[in-house]
């Protein structure tokens, strides 16, 4: 069976770069059938980005309602103070050394920005 999962590793500050690749990416991906599921995992400096930014806030709601899955993690959002704000937004915020090193293990598809 074909692994059919992107995994989108979002890890920098840049909100060009979330607006104009990650989120573009991953909402085009989802909706016109490049992959069967694709996630986003916000990782590092992404976390404080998008507690502060209503544009890369709305992206992530437009990406959900797409059926994009969106995660952070929860040590990094803890690390930034941004955790709550997270939540609140309705991300999931969990730990996700754990996830993403079985994802490594297993030769998923990762995409790392």
């Amino acid at each position: 069976m074909e692994n059919n999962k992107l995994t989108v590793l979002w890890v920098t500050r840049d909100k060009e770069v979330a607006l104009h690749m990650v989120f573009m990416y991953a909402k085009n991906a989802k909706l016109q059938g490049w992959w069967e599921e694709v996630e986003v995992i916000i990782w590092g400096p992404s976390a404080q980005l998008t507690a502060i930014d209503e544009d890369i806030q709305l992206e992530i709601q437009m990406a959900k309602h797409a059926g994009v899955e969106v995660r952070a993690c929860a040590t990094c959002a803890s690390r930034y103070g941004v955790e709550a704000e997270l939540i609140n937004q309705g991300i999931e915020v969990i730990g996700m050394g754990i996830p993403l090193t079985e994802a490594l293990k297993a030769g998923n598809k990762i995409l790392s920005i």
